[in-house]
């Protein structure tokens, strides 16, 4: 497999293009459509009911002893709802809901580790939300504590967690630091502050540059920056100022995400003005002029929508062809087993996919019962796990080597017909690669490869 790579910077990027660079209707149309993600297959549209016996029953077969872990706790919580986010989470205030929430999650570890069979540890653990520093040093150092007893850290495992820059105090960073966490992402979406008041969320760029520094001083070596495209009223000049401030804090990895604008699923999203999001021109423009700043910072460009430091393990990972991708977008995970605590938490083994329940309430109650708390999943064949690992490998190296006798390859080459004209796909005999043009559409390429998907589907986020 050939992998993407850092390639020398692309001039500074011009606003407006030109006629002659102007996307063709037909790439907006692409663009506009909507197609999943790709951090599963099947995605979460194919989930259905999934009963506890199932489960455990995955659980029983799909670990072996020798098998490193990764875990995925979702803390659902965030002190205020920004009004752009699609996560799981509600806004609170009340320490008796955090607490009550804090025992059910090391209510749900002591079930699992009963359900799990002999394995090797735990390679990676992400804590994710919301929110989850909103737990507090005192609740985040207990249920670090319990973990480590329950399932064990391999030596090098990578401890990561999600914060939000306005809540990370001096007394949360220390606990990080003391309790070993090797890497932290840091929610930054754009620093103009007439953007960030159209989405709920004031926070000024000194406050991240301090909590950047505070987080070295802890020990905490790696620093990830979300940044976001497709905010409203948000222009190219926007997104390059963000994306060089991003790079001057010296950043390991910086993500550059488009902003979905899903309001009839996360009704906080009807506090953005519609009328004022970029159109889809735009947005592919702000796109492209992310990454022309990124790179020209010396970030390698990563898959879809990251990019890394080329001595930072991911850049390491896509150089040799070992980017992953799971629930958590790109990674270095390569743990065949995936866990998720928490209520919506998604976790994944050989004998499929599992959500736990989305309602706290239920899930603490379920906990409290001795349920383990899933709801929904999808069991996966053979033929899924064929699908997707060349969704995987097209998802992070951009190319995929062919075997046309291949049913799973040969009904994909039919549908991909219309990409290969517009000179987004380029093949050969024997291999296919996504063109420079055609990568910032390769979640395109991939639903070729999907048997499940329905190019009508509404639920999915627009392909740029």
């Amino acid at each position: 497999m050939t992998c993407v790579k850092a390639g020398r910077a692309r001039p500074a990027y011009r606003q407006p293009m030109s006629q002659a660079e102007a996307p063709s209707r037909a790439l907006l149309a692409l663009a506009e459509a909507r197609v999943p993600r790709y951090t599963s297959y099947p995605t979460a549209a194919q989930f259905g009911a999934l009963d506890e016996a199932t489960y455990r029953r995955w659980l029983r077969e799909g670990v072996r002893a020798s098998d490193p872990l990764s875990l995925y706790l979702h803390v659902p919580y965030c002190r205020d709802l920004c009004w752009y986010c699609a996560c799981h989470t509600k806004a609170t205030r009340s320490e008796a809901r955090i607490q009550a929430f804090a025992e059910a999650l090391e209510a749900e570890a002591a079930l699992l580790e009963a359900a799990l069979p002999a394995h090797g540890g735990v390679s990676h653990l992400h804590f994710g939300g919301g929110t989850p520093s909103i737990l507090g040093p005192t609740r985040m150092a207990g249920l670090v504590a319990t973990l480590r007893a329950r399932f064990g850290l391999r030596p090098g495992a990578e401890v990561a967690i999600e914060l939000d820059p306005r809540t990370l105090d001096e007394a949360m960073v220390d606990m990080l630091g003391a309790l070993g966490f090797t890497r932290a992402s840091l929610g930054v979406q754009d620093i103009a502050p007439d953007v960030q008041a159209r989405i709920g969320r004031p926070q000024p760029k000194e406050l991240v540059a301090v909590g950047v520094e505070r987080l070295r001083r802890a020990g905490i070596g790696g620093i990830n920056i979300d940044l976001m495209y497709g905010l409203p009223t948000q222009t190219v000049e926007h997104v390059r100022a963000s994306a060089r401030f991003a790079a001057s804090l010296g950043a390991d990895r910086i993500a550059v995400f488009g902003y979905a604008h899903v309001a009839w699923m996360k009704p906080h999203q009807k506090a953005i003005d519609a009328a004022t999001l970029p159109g889809i021109e735009a947005r592919l423009e702000q796109a492209e002029a992310a990454e022309a700043e990124l790179k020209a910072a010396g970030y390698a460009p990563l898959g879809l929508d990251h990019f890394a430091k080329p001595s930072d393990p991911l850049a390491r990972a896509a150089a040799a062809g070992r980017l992953r991708r799971n629930f958590q977008g790109y990674t270095t995970d390569d743990a065949p087993v995936l866990l998720g605590l928490g209520p919506s938490a998604i976790g994944t083994l050989p004998g499929g996919h599992a959500q736990n329940m989305l309602d706290e309430r239920a899930y603490g109650a379920a906990v409290a019962e001795g349920r383990l708390p899933v709801a929904r999943g999808v069991a996966v064949t053979a033929e899924d796990r064929h699908r997707a690992a060349l969704i995987e490998r097209l998802m992070c190296d951009f190319a995929l080597d062919l075997d046309r006798r291949d049913p799973a390859v040969a009904s994909a080459l039919a549908r991909m017909a219309p990409l290969v004209e517009q000179g987004l796909v380029a093949l050969s005999p024997d291999r296919l690669e996504v063109t420079p043009v055609g990568r910032r559409f390769v979640r395109q390429v991939a639903a070729c490869f999907d048997a499940y998907w329905v190019p009508a589907a509404t639920r999915h986020s627009s392909a740029v």
